[in-house]
């Protein structure tokens, strides 16, 4: 069972990355952002939102391994206390920042809760 959502939370991670590697408009405009005088937001979404996350999953799913998921959770985790900062220091739209934390939280929680002490 701890593999197959596991393997589930691995292509969420891919899902998710593939909208910034394919689809960085899109991605910028639902996370509020937007190229300025250049395309390097463009660039920028393709690689950090995307690619990342992409081959992030990939690996995970390749590697099979509880320590390679228990680190995409650290990652996840990583994020989810972004969203908190972000929340005290930068006032951004509650409802929004509120789905994004729960889905990374709960990744998070799984992916380390899951996998960590297995080997």
């Amino acid at each position: 069972m701890i593999d197959i959502i596991n393997t589930i939370a691995a292509l969420l991670t891919i899902a998710f990355g593939a909208f910034g590697f394919l689809a960085p408009r899109y991605t910028l405009q639902v996370l509020d952002l937007g190229p300025t005088h250049s395309n390097m937001g463009l660039s920028e979404a393709r690689a950090s939102v995307g690619g990342l996350f992409v081959a992030t999953g990939i690996a995970a799913i390749l590697l099979a391994n509880p320590w390679v998921y228990l680190t995409l959770g650290i990652a996840y985790a990583g994020a989810a206390t972004g969203r908190v900062l972000s929340f005290f220091f930068d006032g951004p739209p509650i409802k929004k920042l509120a789905v994004y934390f729960a889905i990374e939280a709960g990744l998070a929680a799984w992916l380390i809760l899951a996998n960590l002490g297995t080997s």
